[in-house]
């Protein structure tokens, strides 16, 4: 498709994905004057009850494309895991940002790491592999600790793999279940950092204060805004997030995540393609929310102020905080704050550790934000099946 016009408020955007991402970015473009029209993949989707309207069918649906590609001006994703086939037949009929490319780049860690390595923004050492000989091989050459994943499908610890050296990599690789992998140096870092970025159709980029995360059974638990590091590392940061965004010629809201090593340096962990859990605290915490800009990057707009408003700290709220699959915790603790913002996603049953909600934490410092934050949390899991 050639370049978007300006899609001007009352006009229907497209949401490929219905998850709680879809969700709240319905919620922003309602606010703006458009209407959303949310292809749900056939997944349950707690975006439906804010969108306008709701494709609730496979994304391999003929009939599903064609509703989706006549109603809809523009559309953009949700999550990154969509078929590529899916975007691609979109985006020969609308506009769709991010781009078909950028996210099957960002979906798949085999290409996003080949990516990251090809243009020269820096990673940790990996190899590819695709047999047990070739674990052996990469193994030897990077060393261990390392870290075996899948080379596609995998988000908050899933499809990883520690290696320590002492495992019969014959079995390893048999028992994995894939026929193609990435094995990663384990990297030894002070802390996890990321950036949301914002990339419009000209070129330009707009970049958020880095996130400082700290994470739970392998799934962000706080994100604290502005991050604990240096005025220099902070810059950095945003640099390289730039870079990757300009890279990828993307056009959207993106999240780049980091590694923060002792010596100062950083490394490119994952990007997502999308909003991102760590992105949550601009909501109630900066100029404009990413799910403001990510409405107005994919309709044409100029993009808004990432400008942090108030120090934060974003509090992931998980399925083990509910005493039951479907009794809510007693929230009386954090409306009680008074400087505590509520965001729950409307899922219908708290599975597991499966994300319901989060909460933000605003202060004059973010030590003390934590601080409320970890209370409250401790009260949530004493009254939680954790």
């Amino acid at each position: 498709m050639t370049e978007t016009p300006i899609i001007p408020p009352g006009s229907v955007l497209g949401i490929l994905g219905g998850g709680q991402l879809g969700r709240m970015f319905c919620m922003s473009a309602r606010r703006m004057g458009y209407r959303t029209l949310v292809w749900t993949g056939g997944l349950e989707a707690p975006a439906i009850v804010v969108a306008d309207e709701a494709i609730d069918l496979p994304f391999d649906s003929a009939e599903a494309l064609e509703q989706f590609v006549s109603k809809a001006a523009v559309a953009t994703v949700e999550f990154e895991n969509i078929p590529r086939e899916t975007m691609e037949a979109v985006a020969a009929k609308i506009a769709l940002h991010p781009s078909p490319n950028a996210v099957a780049i960002c979906q798949h860690r085999e290409r996003e790491k080949t990516f990251l390595k090809q243009h020269g923004i820096p990673c940790a050492p990996f190899a590819v592999v695709a047999s047990a000989d070739e674990l052996a091989k990469a193994v030897a050459e990077i060393g261990t600790p390392a870290v075996l994943k899948t080379a596609a499908f995998g988000y908050d610890g899933k499809g990883q793999l520690k290696l320590t050296g002492d495992e019969d990599l014959a079995d390893v690789w048999a028992n994995f279940g894939t026929d193609r992998a990435v094995l990663e140096a384990f990297i030894h870092f002070e802390r996890e950092l990321s950036v949301m970025v914002a990339r419009s159709a000209d070129g330009s980029v707009v970049a958020y204060d880095p996130a400082e995360n700290r994470h739970r059974h392998h799934i962000l638990d706080v994100s604290i805004v502005p991050a604990r590091v240096s005025p220099a590392v902070a810059a950095e940061a945003k640099v390289i997030a730039c870079q990757v965004a300009d890279a990828l010629d993307y056009r959207g809201i993106m999240g780049v995540e980091f590694f923060h090593l002792p010596d100062g340096s950083l490394l490119v962990n994952e990007m997502a393609p999308r909003p991102h859990n760590s992105g949550h605290h601009t909501l109630d915490a900066c100029a404009t929310s990413q799910f403001e800009q990510q409405v107005r990057v994919t309709c044409g707009l100029s993009a808004g102020s990432p400008k942090l408003l108030s120090p934060v700290v974003m509090l992931n709220l998980l399925g083990d905080m509910w005493p039951d699959e479907q009794v809510p915790p007693d929230w009386s603790p954090l409306f009680a704050d008074g400087s505590a913002f509520l965001h729950l996603y409307g899922k219908r049953r708290a599975v597991g550790r499966r994300k319901m909600g989060h909460a933000n934490f605003l202060a004059d410092d973010v030590e003390a934000a934590l601080k409320r934050a970890e209370i409250l949390k401790a009260e949530l899991l004493r009254g939680g099946r954790s």
